[in-house]
């Protein structure tokens, strides 16, 4: 059977975030039933609904993001805290593949959150905000095990990999259980 594609969006832009650096070990521990692939969201201009209205064409960055995100059989989300919600390009992201109104490239995907935080509540805020978004997207969420990563700094060596085996292995558990969600709720 071939591996499901998982799109992981990363809500920080920042090249050395500690989200970039959970992302990609999220990717190493991913069960071999998991394709995962980074798709950027840094270069989307904001959305404006008349981009794209009578008649105009879509910016190309939303037309080729939206067209690899409808390649994507379920997506993973790994997000720092802004102010107790979701940072602006990741909510901009989630807005221009929701649009236009009835093609929304989210409906149906299966879906988990992951919050990375330096602080203690690892991004509590931000993962739950996000939640209420993939229930109005239809994205069937993975509800157990939740994921807030706090501490986060600590929890990686200088070479920017995990240093702490019991996040090692809740996070392969966390893996395993999203790779299990995605084989029951994805479309074929």
């Amino acid at each position: 059977m071939a591996a499901k594609k998982v799109a992981v969006v990363i809500g920080s832009l920042r090249k050395d975030s500690l989200n970039r650096k959970f992302a990609h070990e999220l990717i190493a521990l991913a069960p071999p039933s998991l394709q995962l692939e980074i798709v950027e969201i840094g270069e989307l201009p904001l959305y404006n609904q008349d981009l794209e209205e009578n008649g105009a064409t879509a910016p190309q960055t939303w037309t080729q993001f939206r067209q690899r995100m409808q390649q994507a059989q379920a997506v993973l989300f790994v997000t720092p805290e802004y102010n107790r919600s979701v940072p602006a390009p990741l909510k901009n992201a989630i807005d221009i593949g929701s649009r236009p109104y009835g093609s929304s490239i989210w409906s149906g995907k299966p879906a988990a959150i992951v919050s990375v935080s330096p602080g203690a509540t690892g991004g509590f805020g931000s993962n739950h905000h996000l939640r209420q978004s993939m229930v109005f997207l239809d994205m069937p969420l993975l509800q157990q095990p939740e994921a807030y990563i706090g501490g986060a700094a600590k929890l990686l060596g200088d070479d920017g990999k995990l240093n702490n085996d019991s996040t090692r292995e809740f996070l392969q558990k966390f893996m395993a259980a999203f790779a299990a969600w995605v084989d029951t709720n994805a479309k074929a």
